[in-house]
């Protein structure tokens, strides 16, 4: 029989609670599910108001893995949902505001992906991202000289920039942006990725050749533009362990010294938060905004 309980007073079904999703832990679909809705408060704030892809693996990583970024079949009427752009005409998708719409989601077995604008304003960002992602023999001990010398370069803009792991191999690094159009944002970035090669010459490629990149960073600037997504602040990813995108300090990113010193999986985040709190809170205060250079 499948279980159905009352989340925040909306009925939601949760299925298959024993199910191992993450085999190098042996991590079950339960325990999944305990972690969305332990990591509720911090995670909310930053899928709120953002349409979500759902990169879905409901037999794992090794399963079937799928996007799903139209509103699925048999979605509860409570769930909230956006019209959104695009070239082929509008499409409905999933607006993840509460609690119950987060485990009803979660059920779905997900990575959450959101773009850098609010539903409210299609292609406008509020948000900058830079993806770092190493080729073999890099790490993301690389990743962080680069993050580290991107910092100092958003910094001489004006711009905060925040760090959290992908949940993978690299560093992504976001800003909080006054709204600009995605394309401007877009431009700017590569500007910074192209900047970020001169800089620290055999480190860092911005093209997306993979021929270019082993033993090096490359500095992604494409998520910003209005179609793509990012892996969001928290997310599990479909992964053999039951790794998390986590948010790190930048005292943690200067003395990564090895990739187990940023690897993170589920059962790290509450202690995390119980010491630092979220540490992209400031991403969600307008305030603290800065205008695209």
């Amino acid at each position: 029989m499948t279980p159905i309980t009352e989340v925040a007073g909306r009925k939601v079904t949760l299925s298959n609670l024993d199910k191992v999703l993450h085999p190098a832990t042996g991590f079950t679909k339960g325990e999944l599910l305990h972690y969305y809705a332990t990591a509720a408060e911090a995670f909310l704030p930053h899928l709120r108001d953002r349409p979500v892809s759902l990169l879905r693996y409901p037999d794992g990583p090794d399963g079937q893995v799928f996007f799903t970024k139209n509103v699925p079949p048999g979605t509860p009427d409570w769930v909230a949902t956006t019209e959104v752009p695009r070239s082929e005409g509008p499409a409905r998708m999933v607006l993840v505001q509460d609690l119950p719409s987060l485990m009803w989601a979660a059920n779905l077995v997900t990575e959450f992906h959101t773009p850098q604008w609010r539903a409210r304003t299609p292609d406008v960002a509020d948000r900058l991202v830079l993806d770092l992602d190493p080729g073999a023999p890099a790490t993301i001990v690389e990743c962080c000289r680069v993050a580290v010398w991107l910092r100092d370069r958003l910094a001489a803009d004006g711009l905060t920039a925040y760090a959290k792991t992908s949940g993978s191999k690299g560093l992504h690094l976001l800003a909080a942006l006054e709204p600009a159009p995605s394309a401007e944002v877009s431009a700017y970035a590569r500007v910074l990725a192209v900047e970020a090669e001169a800089g620290l010459p055999g480190l860092v490629v911005h093209r997306m050749n993979r021929s270019l990149r082993p033993g090096k960073v490359f500095v992604d600037f494409s998520q910003n533009a209005a179609r793509k997504t990012t892996a969001a602040p928290y997310t599990l990813r479909a992964r053999a362990a039951p790794a998390v995108s986590a948010p790190v300090t930048w005292g943690e990113v200067e003395s990564c010294a090895g990739p187990s010193e940023l690897a993170f999986v589920a059962g790290d985040i509450a202690g995390r938060l119980d010491r630092h709190g979220d540490l992209l809170a400031p991403l969600l205060d307008a305030g603290r905004a800065g205008p695209l250079p």
